[in-house]
């Protein structure tokens, strides 16, 4: 074992510790926000897959959470799965729809591409306000607290929905990891710093591309799915363009191409927000100066600019 990958080991442990005994002794308002943010986080590291170490700028990953979470509301609501059988069919919903996505969308690039996945996601959005028997569009619904049970568990329960929320973060986190220091994230990492030498080198770049995505949409629609089942709301506002920018601020905040980079800027964005909106009613001025000022003095993101300063080995 390397020097450095014990440094990565060591980190990311202190770091699942820290996750894990926050659960001892935060109130009980922001132990409810972290539970939120690591799900939130989850969906940021889905799309950094894509956007921090492939390259593509997506403006329509709201589609793939919202799949997770409309797949695994309707199967509860609709087909009477379980909490458990729900989730899974959320996340092969998001993963099916990515595939198809993936396979239109990457016959464009760089800003045609953007567009592209930004009408799929306005269009899914359309689709879910179309359906509103079903969807109860804007509205939404609530899941109920008998039905967010797995293995026993009451997922309506403060501890059990953090341990479950911290559960879903590192599982993803851990899988993340894994396929970027395997051959196939060595691949994306090269396509992202230059296609066409990649190409060169006898890489079939669209398929590689098209896994990036398929993979990408999976995890975002695991986070949605989590999302609906810890906190026991579906709603058609899931679906629109905001949820779309948001995973793309929370990645620059923190850091594109960085493991921890989502996590630290989902708990920047969303504490920004939150205490801003206590002071005025202009938050969103407040949050809007503070970005900016971080973009113009850590252009790469607050784990991007400590890697580069000070933590080489940063992954």
């Amino acid at each position: 074992m390397t020097a450095d990958l014990r440094k990565i080991i060591g980190l990311h442990g202190a770091v699942l510790v820290i996750l894990f005994a926050a659960q001892f002794f935060l109130p009980a308002y922001h132990h409810g926000n972290l539970a939120r943010i690591m799900v939130l986080a989850t969906y940021a590291m889905g799309y950094n897959l894509l956007f921090g170490y492939t390259g593509l700028l997506s403006l329509g990953h709201a589609l793939f959470f919202a799949a997770g979470l409309y797949g695994m509301g309707l199967g509860m609501t609709q087909f009477g799965l379980g909490a458990g059988a729900a989730v899974v069919l959320g996340v092969v919903a998001g993963a099916g729809i990515g595939a198809l996505i993936g396979a239109l969308a990457l016959r464009t690039e760089g800003v045609a591409f953007m567009i592209v996945t930004l009408m799929f996601a306005q269009a899914g959005y359309l689709i879910i306000l179309y359906f509103g028997s079903y969807t109860r569009g804007d509205e939404g619904f609530v899941i109920q607290q008998a039905d967010r049970l797995v293995a026993g568990l009451d997922l309506s329960d403060p501890t059990v929905r953090y341990f479950a929320a911290l559960s879903i973060f590192y599982a993803a986190f851990v899988v993340l990891m894994w396929v970027l220091r395997s051959r196939f994230g060595h691949v994306l990492i090269a396509i992202r710093e230059n296609e066409e030498r990649a190409m060169m080198l006898g890489y079939d770049v669209q398929r590689y591309k098209w896994g990036a995505v398929v993979l990408s949409a999976g995890v975002s629609a695991l986070a949605g799915a989590a999302y609906g089942v810890l906190f026991g709301y579906v709603g058609a506002s899931f679906a629109s363009v905001q949820y779309s920018i948001f995973p793309l601020l929370w990645v620059l905040l923190g850091g594109a191409g960085t493991m921890l980079g989502p996590l630290v800027g989902t708990i920047f964005m969303f504490y920004l927000i939150d205490l801003s909106s206590g002071v005025t009613t202009a938050y969103m001025l407040i949050a809007g100066i503070v970005l900016v000022c971080l973009t113009l003095f850590a252009p790469q993101g607050l784990m991007g600019e400590l890697r580069n300063r000070f933590w080489r080995w940063l992954p």
